[in-house]
């Protein structure tokens, strides 16, 4: 099944907000699997700031990585392998196997830390993979193009 039909299958939202936040990094994939690039957005979201399940899912890991935590969500009937969408840095609500709901709270969002912290100011990454791939989060939030519809009755 194509992404998009599975997408128009989910009950989706934004990680955290609403109204949509602010995105400070974008997504920019890597050439090869230890290239430089982006492998996610970098959402503005104060320490503390509820992080949602973007999709219902089972949370598959719930920990550290780096020094900073990390929150796993895979999403059931998304295909093989199952999209997967991660969070961090987070302080995680939920412990791996627990079953999450869309829109859910399932992490906080934890301050930055370290000499070189991930944003030079508190966010959320969020990222979606598809097995070891790498993928535009925002593929998540969208149902389609948009289209104009004539104007009718108008001079």
């Amino acid at each position: 099944m194509h992404l998009t039909t599975l997408l128009l299958t989910l009950t989706l939202v934004w990680p955290v907000g609403p109204p949509p936040p602010e995105i400070l990094r974008g997504w920019d994939p890597p050439a090869g699997p230890y290239a430089p690039g982006h492998r996610g957005l970098d959402l503005a979201a104060p320490p503390g700031t509820p992080v949602r399940a973007t999709a219902s899912g089972v949370v598959t890991f719930a920990g550290p990585v780096g020094g900073r935590g990390v929150l796993t969500v895979t999403l059931p009937g998304t295909g093989t392998p199952p999209l997967r969408t991660t969070y961090g840095p987070v302080t995680p609500l939920v412990a791996a196997g627990t079953t999450v709901t869309s829109g859910q709270p399932v992490a906080t969002v934890s301050a930055p830390s370290g000499e070189s912290p991930h944003c030079p100011q508190s966010c959320l990454h969020w990222g979606l993979l598809r097995g070891d791939t790498y993928l535009n989060p925002l593929l998540l939030l969208r149902t389609g193009p948009s289209r104009l519809l004539p104007v009718t009755g108008v001079p």
